[in-house]
């Protein structure tokens, strides 16, 4: 019998490491299938929580805030191609032009969690930044996400123009915090075994495999 495991992945849907460590993450619990059973949930982070509406170029933003220059970009974002091309994610060049806020994102899918929607919607916005360089912070590309993932499309509109589910995503967001994630993807297992970053699928089988045995 599979033994369950409680996933809280906390992560933003604009952090390209995040694809990485969710695709080997999936990876590995599909190697160990039989041996555990992911509950997965997704709990939010921001990692530009004061980014504005308009967005900020990419370059421009990691320049500014990590102090890059345009040679050590070019090299991760080969890397980070590499490894998504790996575990059959397509990171496509130039179409992540921009940073964007992604707060509406993770309201969204605190809803799509309540409707047992959640991974199908993550997955789907990281193909839409990621892949086809939308913008998601808007509300017809979330709307329209929505109704593709089997979610309501009109509540999903009415959730958007309204606050609705912003305190209780802020209250997550600082409960993270609060026990020391900064930085992401952080991976925790049934609420007390951390695995932090875009780990290989390795790393998370052999992960899961230990924690499930010691459950």
């Amino acid at each position: 019998m599979a033994t369950p495991l409680k996933i809280d992945f906390v992560s933003d849907v604009s952090c390209p490491w995040c694809v990485i460590g969710l695709r080997a993450l999936e990876q590995a619990a599909e190697r160990l299938a039989g041996e555990v059973q992911l509950d997965l949930h997704f709990q939010p982070f921001e990692l530009n929580p004061q980014m504005g509406p308009e967005g900020q170029d990419i370059g421009e933003h990691l320049q500014q805030k990590y102090g890059a220059s345009a040679e050590q970009r070019e090299a991760t974002r080969a890397a980070i191609a590499a490894r998504g091309a790996e575990l059959g994610f397509t990171f496509t060049p130039g179409a992540r032009g921009r940073i964007y806020n992604t707060f509406d994102a993770h309201r969204l899918l605190h809803w799509a969690e309540l409707q047992g929607r959640q991974p199908a919607l993550k997955n789907a916005l990281f193909k839409a930044y990621f892949t086809d360089g939308e913008d998601p912070s808007n509300h017809e590309l979330l709307v329209r996400l929505a109704g593709d993932v089997g979610l309501d499309l009109a509540e999903a509109r009415t959730l958007l123009q309204s606050d609705r589910y912003a305190t209780e995503v802020r209250e997550r967001e600082q409960f993270y915090l609060q026990q020391g994630i900064h930085s992401v993807p952080a991976v925790i297992v049934n609420g007390r075994h951390l695995i932090q970053g875009g780990q290989p699928v390795e790393v998370f089988e052999q992960a899961l495999r230990q924690i499930a045995a010691a459950a």
